[in-house]
């Protein structure tokens, strides 16, 4: 078993280290990310300049003031809209990889080549496993660096701070965005998973991609529904579109609103719920792929 997933996994990295479309699956959020911090930039620059030129009286109603300005919080609300995007991206690319990676080697006739050199039907689903959860440690990582450095290009990172008084201190906003990152992170895994059965049990690669991608934009959308009982899905805890996660909290945190309610039982929630649907998705895999005629 161990030497047939050895096998595999060497496999997979032999065809991503030549794969144009794998490393692009890297990089694609971090330079969105980028994208984003680049155009916002570019977006409040202009906006101070009109008001300066409103301030110093070149425009209609020029002296009569403006409202006061909350210093530090465009930086860092800039910074966690960024990371927030990256990572919607980096969930929905690597679910549809996962649908995509197991049920593509099937149709092309792969899985039963790697079958024949003694690679168990477990070990090829879990190196699917480990190929995907690589990718997206690798996406992770670029994405997490490279925003950080454009922000930083782009931005003096201070407190935020209104009239003189500090909202909220450096330290507790790192504090906040290393703890909104670290639970943005923990779903990632089940949504793999995830997409791993789903590309086992699908009987074409279009189909497995549909499931995967029509299940967790549905489930998105439909999360606000289910009432309560969304607070046991791994997929309310991830960044999407709908996002719904402590990280979008952060965002308001750190621009200095004092209005976010926090609520201890569901980061709690948020910590754990994703694991055993996890553990409970890659079980059902490696049981159905016995079953499965490849």
């Amino acid at each position: 078993m161990m030497q047939g997933l050895l096998t595999a996994i060497k496999a997979e990295l032999f065809v991503a280290l030549r794969s144009r479309a794998t490393q692009m699956i890297c990089v694609i959020p971090a330079v969105v990310a980028m994208l984003q911090l680049l155009i916002t930039s570019s977006i409040s620059a202009g906006n101070q300049a009109r008001e300066a030129v409103t301030a110093s009286g070149g425009g209609f109603g020029g002296g009569f003031g403006s409202a006061a300005q909350v210093e530090g919080a465009d930086a860092w609300g800039a910074l966690v809209d960024s990371l927030g995007t990256g990572l919607a991206l980096i969930s929905l690319i690597m679910v549809a990889y996962a649908a995509w990676s197991f049920a593509s080697d099937r149709d092309l006739g792969v899985a039963r080549h790697l079958l024949i050199r003694r690679v168990s039907r477990p070990a090829l689903v879990l190196s699917k496993l480990v190929m995907a959860h690589l990718l997206a440690l690798i996406s992770i990582v670029l994405l997490l660096l490279l925003t950080r450095l454009t922000a930083s290009l782009l931005w003096d990172f201070g407190p935020v701070v209104e009239d003189g008084y500090e909202l909220i201190g450096v330290a507790e906003i790192q504090s906040e965005l290393r703890l909104g990152l670290i639970l943005a992170l923990i779903p990632i895994p089940a949504g793999i998973a995830m997409g791993v059965l789903l590309s086992v049990v699908a009987g074409s690669t279009t189909q497995a991609l549909s499931a995967a991608l029509g299940l967790t934009l549905g489930l998105d959308l439909f999360k606000s529904v289910l009432g309560s009982a969304a607070d046991y899905l791994y997929v309310s805890y991830q960044v999407s579109l709908l996002d719904e996660s402590y990280l979008n909290d952060v965002a308001r945190l750190v621009r200095g609103y004092s209005d976010v309610m926090i609520d201890p039982a569901v980061l709690q929630l948020n910590q754990w719920v994703p694991w055993p649907q996890m553990l409970l998705f890659i079980a059902l895999a490696l049981w159905l792929v016995r079953r499965k005629t490849l």
